[in-house]
């Protein structure tokens, strides 16, 4: 599909996904300081599933910790 034919959503993400391969930590900011519901999701979904990986190892490894010393 050539750009003159592209709908407005597959534009907006083409440039979407151009501004995460730029600028990934910066989109990952955008999320942390954007208010309102959706929060969560944006916070996710910048950081890709490594991110979301190492967020939940983290979290478990810490429920382990106070698990043994509490």
């Amino acid at each position: 599909m050539s750009e003159n034919n592209e709908t407005p959503e597959r534009k907006r993400e083409r440039l979407r996904q151009g501004e995460l391969k730029r600028n990934p930590s910066g989109n990952m900011n955008d999320a942390l300081n954007r208010g309102g519901a959706g929060n969560l999701s944006d916070l996710a979904g910048s950081l890709g599933w490594k991110g979301i990986g190492i967020i939940i190892l983290v979290i478990v490894i810490g429920f382990l910790l106070l698990s043994i010393f509490f």
